[in-house]
């Protein structure tokens, strides 16, 4: 053989062993790389993870009771793995301006949730639609027109007609001297007020199905804060969803809902507004005529039901919340109860109602609601983000695709940011300028940054003129035999963090308001009532 014939036979080989050589020089230089920038990475502390499951056996009924434990033993940046997902939790005001504000950009996704995928029709609605050109653009609609302070504002009749309802039906018990159920009548109202404002339903509707639609509001909220095994456990958690039962619960629950907003869209497109009063229906079926672009989408008609599913979970359960805490720690507190009552009756005079222009002149009522948000957000947990890049939080790591939880609940809570955290002090508000509009980090009953509530200033209106007019028309007592220190405040597990035992009460009906009804039988002249918008 010649050697120009030898050089061709070994020249394959010598270049496969080149090849070889520096394939496992590099891969061995990245490993040692990730190795070292692994020891350099500062992960937040948390504890000890069990294979598989991860922390999820230290995770109770109510998580937000459950992680505020964990965190006050490893910090208010807290970090578990609930099956395969890597969690990190936010539990202090500081913590929660450096995610919400310094990286609010890098930490504004949400994690793909199977249930909500399917009850918001794959992502379409704003609650758990991901960061993308799309959802800044349905944003930016529901901001200028279904939540805006005008259209709030104009919705204004239907609160005010509800809570007089309200009044009157509590006024009827009241001459009984026996208890009321207040939660029960306060998730009708809230149920009155949306299904009337949002999907134009007339009060004689509601009040024949209101079990049914109660059983649309508590089913959703219901199946939304389930653990789904798909998300924690990829690839296998969709049979264990299966046997569970969880996956024909979320179906039916779909159908039902889909069902329901396909007769509502219906009856909207058949009555073409004939009362020419627009809801919340009228207007987005107006967007869909125009063929407004979302994005790279067109406004369809399953953008309009997945918005009203963030309508019925979000709208009805949350300001029924807030309303029964109030009245729950108002009579756990006499002395602040007085206070209220003295204010609002002192300002408002023999007028039979409170309306909405004379909130503004109610300082320690705002106070009041501050204070019940502080200690009772309706969400004690805001929904999950999930970052989108790499960042760190008070000089923690965080990796991309990690998801971040915000316990409100806790961070109303801390004693580095509340004196006396656990008490119920309006007066702390006293020459205080922290709002509930997620520019101030030690309250975020709202949220902030990009993915706030855009339906603070309706579930707001409707909290302070319901509490408001609870407090002028009526005394209250609690049943007989029992003392404020009686007063049940144990939680129950949803999406809302709802009082688990219903508030009984015995309401007395007051001469200043009796007599003022009857002076305000003609209407007086509507004023223009001013909400400040959030930022957007």
């Amino acid at each position: 053989m010649s050697s120009l014939q030898t050089l061709q036979t070994c020249l394959p080989l010598q270049l496969l062993t080149v090849t070889l050589v520096i394939f496992i020089l590099t891969a061995t230089t990245e490993i040692i790389r990730h190795r070292f920038r692994q020891r350099r990475r500062r992960l937040p502390p948390g504890p000890p993870a069990i294979p598989i499951i991860g922390n999820l056996h230290q995770i109770g009924e109510l998580p937000h009771r459950s992680l505020w434990k964990l965190s006050r033993k490893y910090g208010p940046l807290l970090r578990v793995k609930l099956g395969f997902v890597p969690t990190v939790v936010v539990s202090s005001p500081e913590a929660a301006r450096e995610l919400l504000k310094t990286h609010d950009l890098h930490s504004c996704s949400r994690p793909a949730l199977s249930i909500a995928r399917r009850l918001s029709y794959d992502y379409a609605d704003i609650g758990f639609s991901p960061y993308n050109d799309y959802w800044r653009e349905v944003r930016k609609i529901c901001a200028l027109e279904l939540f805006s302070v005008k259209r709030v504002q104009s919705f204004r009749y239907i609160r005010e007609e509800e809570i007089e309802s309200l009044v009157k039906t509590i006024s009827h018990h009241s001459d009984s001297g026996k208890p009321v159920n207040l939660s029960e009548k306060l998730m009708s109202l809230a149920v009155a007020m949306m299904f009337r404002a949002g999907f134009g339903m007339s009060s004689r509707k509601i009040e024949e199905d209101n079990k049914r639609f109660r059983g649309f509001v508590d089913e959703g909220n219901e199946i939304l804060r389930k653990f789904s095994a798909e998300d924690l456990f990829p690839y296998v958690g969709w049979i264990v969803d299966r046997v569970t039962g969880l996956h024909r619960r979320r179906e039916k629950c779909f159908h039902d809902l889909d069902e329901f907003y396909e007769d509502t869209i219906r009856n909207h497109i058949q009555n073409n507004n004939q009362e020419g009063r627009e809801d919340i229906v009228d207007v987005m079926l107006k967007i869909e005529r125009e063929q407004l672009a979302v994005g790279d989408k067109r406004f369809t008609r399953n953008h309009i039901k997945a918005i009203l599913m963030d309508l019925l979970v979000a709208g009805i359960d949350a300001p029924a919340t807030v309303l029964t805490w109030g009245m729950t720690e108002l009579i756990r507190n006499p002395r602040v109860m007085k206070k209220a009552q003295t204010e609002i009756r002192n300002r408002i005079k023999n007028e039979g109602m409170v309306k909405e222009e004379d909130l503004e002149k109610l300082e320690y009522l705002r106070m009041v609601t501050k204070e019940t948000l502080r200690l009772h957000p309706s969400g004690a947990m805001l929904l999950p983000r999930e970052s989108m890049s790499e960042f760190k939080i008070c000089g923690y790591d965080i990796d991309p695709k990690t998801r971040i939880e915000v316990n409100v609940w806790a961070i109303g809570r801390d004693p580095s940011a509340w004196k006396d955290p656990e008490e119920f002090f309006p007066e702390r508000f006293i020459k205080n300028e922290i709002d509930v509009k997620g520019q101030h980090f030690e309250l975020l009953p709202f949220g902030g940054g990009r993915r706030s509530c855009p339906g603070i200033n309706t579930g707001l209106s409707l909290v302070e003129l319901g509490l408001a007019n609870l407090l002028y028309c009526f005394d209250w007592k609690l049943p007989e035999g029992m003392t404020k220190d009686d007063v049940d405040i144990e939680e129950a597990a949803g999406i809302s963090v709802q009082k688990k035992v219903p508030l009984q009460l015995v309401p007395v009906k007051t001469t200043i308001w009796s007599w003022g009804l009857v002076q305000t039988k003609v209407p007086r002249p509507e004023a223009k009532y001013v909400i400040s918008d959030m930022d957007l």
